[in-house]
């Protein structure tokens, strides 16, 4: 099974780019953040025509998430993260794709340093890491994938000395991560590359993507029923210089079909 998560940056504006993507890497489970579309515009008609079904939690403006699958039975489990009754934000999906339960997440970016932003950023990642827990609890595969907007080390982005006053890469954001897989979850793509360098977003400024000055932000991590059935994985850089594209690059993971 092949499984992405990939950033749109707008699912309406980049649509061609998502359906050649989809159309060249042919992925069996695909995790879309940043959609930049209500509910009712979601394309959902132009992305069955491409062979997928799709589950979506959509806002206007900048957040939004969404789930689709390829010839596998998918069912919705939850569109709430659960910890604050009033946050209207879009930003977290749970679905069953057959018996695997996979979270799409988009975590806030929270700049400027400290701020509101940056509260809000901590609170939403101690949520979900008191979810991910009992996700873990339940005994069953589990995928959590997307934008966490976290550079967990210095291996992870071009220049660290650079970032050390940014809300990606601010050290409470990185011990906060650093819980969360401490739970006993798979880093998978540093699973697969533990000592390279592996970025999923380039910037669209001061010429990033062309001198490679980008960051790993988009991530994989795996419940312990899976981390043994992992095959292999990367990123799809390529995808970043295509013409009116993300910012960011799909990510991908490849299971083996029996765990």
């Amino acid at each position: 099974m092949k499984i992405a998560t990939y950033n749109v940056n707008g699912v309406n504006g980049r649509l061609p780019v998502l359906l050649r993507w989809l159309e060249l890497a042919k992925p069996d489970v695909v995790c879309l953040q940043e959609l930049k579309a209500p509910n009712k515009k979601f394309p959902e008609k132009a992305i069955a025509g491409a062979g997928y079904k799709s589950i979506w939690h959509g806002q206007k403006q900048w957040n939004g998430v969404a789930i689709l699958s390829r010839d596998l039975e998918i069912n919705e489990v939850s569109r709430n993260l659960p910890g604050e009754s009033d946050d209207y934000q879009s930003r977290y999906l749970e679905v069953l794709v057959e018996d695997l339960l996979i979270a799409c997440l988009y975590v806030p970016n929270g700049n400027p340093a400290p701020g509101p932003k940056f509260d809000y950023k901590l609170r939403w990642l101690d949520r979900f890491s008191i979810r991910a827990n009992e996700l873990l609890e339940l005994g069953t595969p589990v995928i959590l994938a997307g934008d966490f907007n976290v550079i967990p080390t210095e291996l992870d982005v071009y220049k660290p000395e650079s970032w050390v006053k940014d809300a990606l890469f601010r050290q409470e954001v990185r011990t906060a991560f650093k819980i969360l897989v401490d739970q006993g979850w798979t880093d998978a793509i540093r699973k697969l590359y533990p000592t390279e360098k592996i970025y999923t977003f380039w910037d669209y400024f001061r010429n990033a993507y062309a001198r490679d000055a980008g960051l790993r932000i988009d991530h994989f991590l795996l419940s312990p029923q899976l981390k043994d059935y992992l095959i292999s994985g990367g990123v799809d850089k390529e995808v970043r210089g295509w013409d009116k594209t993300s910012d960011h690059a799909p990510v991908w993971i490849q299971l083996a079909n029996e765990y």
